[in-house]
């Protein structure tokens, strides 16, 4: 089965890789053949000898799509009880300006609210376009979407990340290898 995604042009050159080696990293740990058509961002996964690694694949490119280092996205390959998750902004916002603002409230000022996100529920998150993406155990990105929600909704970061703290000694018995 062959599966189609579309990727933003400017992560087609991330995907590839110097000298395609992230390409075919992709490839070998998949067992997928992938086409990349560069000038349209179209990404055709095929002929994966391994059906579930061939999910895994299009998990992989998408993290790749949605902002994540090649380093963080390929993790994916590495455990099956790592989640990729995506929290569709335009949903949310209204107006350009509207999700700049949602945005800018995840990353935080000089990407500290991100930063202690990620220390505080050990899950990478990536906010890339109208998304933010999040890598890492299913009780982990319970809690990060916990608190993403929160902000989003419009709570101040102080209570926020409060409850990251609390859920932070439940969440202490999963560790990732990131």
């Amino acid at each position: 089965m062959n599966e189609h995604i579309k990727i933003p042009l400017d992560r087609v050159a991330v995907l590839v890789g110097p000298k395609g080696s992230i390409k075919e990293l992709i490839e070998e740990k998949s067992t997928t053949s992938i086409n990349i058509e560069s000038s349209s961002g179209t990404v055709e996964i095929m002929d994966a000898k391994d059906p579930l690694k061939g999910m895994r694949a299009r998990e992989v490119v998408h993290a790749i799509a949605r902002g994540f280092s090649p380093e963080k996205a390929t993790k994916l390959f590495d455990d099956d009880n790592l989640m990729f998750e995506t929290i569709d902004l335009s949903n949310i916002a209204r107006t350009e300006k509207d999700m700049e603002r949602l945005k800018g409230r995840i990353i935080g000022r000089a990407g500290k609210t991100r930063e202690v996100f990620e220390e505080l529920t050990n899950v990478r998150i990536s906010v890339y376009g109208k998304t933010i993406s999040i890598i890492g155990y299913p009780e982990q990105n319970a809690v990060a979407r916990a608190g993403i929600d929160m902000l989003l909704k419009g709570s101040t970061h102080g209570p926020v990340y409060k409850f990251l703290e609390k859920k932070r000694t439940d969440l202490k018995n999963v560790e990732m290898g990131f």
